[in-house]
């Protein structure tokens, strides 16, 4: 036979709930209590009552440029492209540019305009840049 225990604590959901509201404030103190180191990601979520997926979107919607900061630039400089070889390349030079392109470094050319991205550019600094070209065409 089972043991009968007392109860401590009921909850009674009635209806179907509401959709909360965070101001912009809010959401910015909770995503920077996510940040401070002291709890994971999901713990400040769970303390909130929200899902985790929903702080890890607030993070991530933190750390995008806002629209009415403008375009941001960074430092570029442009080569021009080199002369047209006037007999076959070397296979020594064919070496060497191979290994120059494996370390990650791409070459885009825009309506004439070449650009040299080395590796370790961030996505949107490289979109900017691009977006930077497009416009004044």
């Amino acid at each position: 036979m089972t043991k009968a225990y007392p109860v401590h604590r009921l909850e009674v959901f009635t209806g179907g709930g509401r959709r909360r509201s965070w101001t912009d404030e809010e959401k910015a103190q909770i995503v920077a209590e996510s940040y401070g180191g002291a709890e994971t990601v999901s713990a400040v979520a769970r303390r909130y009552g929200l899902a985790s997926t929903q702080l890890f979107t607030w993070r991530r919607e933190a750390r995008a440029p806002l629209p009415e900061a403008g375009l941001m630039f960074a430092p570029v400089t442009l080569i021009d492209p080199p002369p047209e070889p006037s007999e076959a390349p070397k296979a020594s030079a064919v070496r060497r540019k191979a290994k120059r392109n494996k370390a990650g470094g791409i070459e885009l050319e825009i309506d004439g305009v070449a650009i040299r991205v080395e590796r370790g550019a961030e996505a949107r600094t490289v979109a900017a840049i691009i977006r930077a070209l497009k416009a004044d065409r």
